[in-house]
């Protein structure tokens, strides 16, 4: 938890614009229920021009 936290605080630093103009993250969760249980994923992301960082938790 404290890793992701970690990497959350450095995205956002990151899409804050300090050496440039800001980028705005993207987020997006899903929630799965099947007979095995309740699944939960998230993702968060920074899209630049051609390039694009994703984390998936």
């Amino acid at each position: 938890m404290k890793r992701s936290l970690a990497i959350f605080s450095l995205l956002t630093l990151a899409a804050c614009g300090a050496d440039g103009e800001p980028v705005r993250p993207t987020a997006s969760s899903t929630i799965t229920m099947s007979s095995s249980g309740v699944a939960v994923g998230t993702t968060l992301g920074l899209t630049r021009g051609p390039f694009s960082v994703a984390l998936g938790l």
